[in-house]
């Protein structure tokens, strides 16, 4: 399968640059892999197409200000980090721009007085290192002093509240990217949610790499994944065997959501508590065994992202559906609308 055939034509005006006033004004594109049919409706809406008895999955995690801009301590030379993946031990995975600038051992400083310092421990491919970072105080009040927001390289927009790059219900600090598709939630959304019998689980999947690295070769089953933290509680795997046996229907939320139950249940043949990297790569003719149904965001061109939703629906009902939001003029990606896979 090649990585063209996830291909379609965006234009860019369609590409949302800020978010919607009210995160639940967003439109939905409602997909029913059954019938083949396909609806347009708003996301406030939602509670209509969601079967009664489910259960929904969250993604907990948080966005933290992940991109860094300092300078190396000799040279004086500029150095952008975005930080990927805690190691532990204040350990860190990294993208840097420009990695040909650095060497193992250079030191490289942010902040106005140095509040946080970064030594290269290694060079990787593709532009990724890992530092070890030293600091006072607590490192995310560091970052959020230093740090930026890293918003994907097609918003070119500055965002005026932060928080709106993260979901309500946000709280595992440490990932470089948002969990797109809980973006259209609210908290009251999510009370009518639960008043109406639908539980609401928890897990988390600190996004890095993995989520939105492109895919560079032509043969999709080449293409290797970024490897990114997931944890799944005892309560959480135990509710979820609890709703699986009663025949209730899972939907995630978000294809981080997707890949955290997915990588937990093909491990285990069922929910297991599980704190663990992740590799998995969903494209058609995977075998989903723990989800029913997904709620998520447009995704760009010949992505991961669009071809885990074609192995959820079917590539030809997926690019039908997405041909269908670019002539209807929704909004794409990251601040855009949203769809429901049924």
């Amino acid at each position: 399968m090649k990585t063209s055939d996830f291909d379609y034509y965006l234009p860019e005006e369609l590409i949302a640059q800020t978010p919607l006033k009210d995160r639940t004004s967003s439109r939905l594109m409602v997909l029913d892999r059954k019938t083949q049919e396909i609806k347009e409706d708003h996301f406030y809406n939602i509670l209509d197409y969601l079967p009664k008895n489910a259960v929904l999955v969250i993604n907990n995690t948080k966005v933290v200000p992940a991109r860094i801009i300092g300078t190396k301590d000799i040279t004086g030379a500029k150095i952008e980090l975005l930080l990927l993946k805690d190691l532990g031990n204040k350990k860190y995975e990294c993208l840097a721009k420009p990695q040909r600038r650095l060497h193992v051992g250079d030191r490289v400083l942010f902040g106005k007085n140095s509040e946080l310092v970064a030594t290269i421990l290694t060079l990787k491919d593709e532009g990724i290192v890992e530092v070890e970072f030293s600091y006072d105080g607590i490192f995310y009040e560091v970052l959020d002093k230093i740090g930026e927001v890293p918003l994907p390289p097609y918003i070119h927009e500055k965002l005026e509240n932060k928080d709106r790059y993260n979901t309500v219900y946000s709280k595992k600090e440490g990932s470089s990217a948002a969990p797109t598709a809980g973006l259209h939630f609210t908290e009251d959304l999510l009370k009518k949610i639960k008043e109406s019998g639908i539980d609401i689980v928890e897990v988390t999947l600190t996004i890095g790499l993995g989520t939105f690295r492109p895919v560079k070769v032509d043969d999709i089953e080449k293409h290797e994944m970024h490897s990114e933290f997931y944890s799944i509680s005892e309560e959480a795997a135990d509710f979820l065997n609890k709703a699986k046996a009663e025949g209730r229907p899972i939907i995630a939320v978000g294809t981080t959501s997707v890949r955290t139950l997915e990588s937990n249940f093909k491990k285990f043949n069922k929910f297991e508590k599980e704190s663990a990297d992740t590799k998995i790569f969903i494209y058609p003719g995977y075998k989903f065994e723990a989800i029913d149904g997904l709620i998520t965001n447009f995704h760009l061109p010949k992505s991961t992202l669009i071809m885990l939703v074609s192995a959820l629906a079917g590539r030809e009902f997926i690019l039908k559906a997405y041909n269908q939001a670019v002539n209807d003029k929704f909004r794409f990606f990251s601040f855009g609308d949203a769809m429901f896979i049924k």
